[in-house]
């Protein structure tokens, strides 16, 4: 036997161990973005506007344009919530860049506490990088109490760079919608956060 075969059956033992070690980490990274691609999608789609997913955001740039779109507003509710969503106008218009608030009304319709969240998109897709929410009940799960109806805001603007989208340039309406989902070992909301209106009706 030469002197060099040892050698390289320890190399070969290294070697096999390292890619083990290599495929383990691998295997462990799959399924660390397996269990993070939900909360990742949503974060993409809420700073990209992917797939007409309004943005998250600050505050407008002060740029606002003459030109005026209507924004229609939609509210859905998947049949595994007993809740109703309306929204308190049923469409606004507004110049681009301009900082506007509008309220939805939320209501639980059953005897006990439901905790639901909204899934949120615009329509036309390619509007999504442009419109720009400051504030929105959809940013968090919400528990409302048996009965219990709260008005929630909704505050946004439409980037004034959508007068440049040379493919939106006819454009005059955006849809905005909503669909209620339910939520389970949600938080419940805190009641420093509220304050209740002359109706009754806790507002966000």
């Amino acid at each position: 036997m030469s002197e060099q075969e040892p050698q390289t059956h320890r190399e070969l033992s290294v070697r096999a161990r390292r890619t083990a070690l290599v495929c383990v980490g691998v295997v462990a990274g799959m399924l660390g973005l397996a269990f993070a691609s939900v909360p990742l999608y949503r974060l993409f789609c809420q700073v990209t506007g992917f797939a007409g997913t309004p943005v998250a955001g600050v505050k407008s740039d002060g740029s606002v344009s003459d030109r005026r779109i209507a924004v229609r507003f939609d509210a859905n509710v998947s049949p595994s919530i007993p809740w109703r969503i309306v929204p308190e106008t049923p469409v606004v218009t507004v110049r681009l860049g301009e900082t506007h608030t509008v309220f939805y009304e939320l209501t639980n319709r059953s005897d006990k506490p439901v905790t639901g969240v909204a899934t949120y998109n615009v329509q036309p897709d390619q509007v999504g990088q442009y419109f720009v929410k400051l504030d929105c009940f959809c940013f968090e799960e919400q528990t409302l109490g048996p009965g219990e109806t709260i008005i929630a805001p909704v505050v946004f603007f439409i980037d004034a760079d959508l007068d440049n989208e040379r493919d939106l340039k006819g454009l005059d309406s955006i849809t905005l919608s909503y669909t209620m989902f339910p939520v389970k070992d949600g938080k419940p909301l805190s009641s420093s956060a509220s304050i209740n209106d002359s109706a009754g009706r806790k507002r966000l």
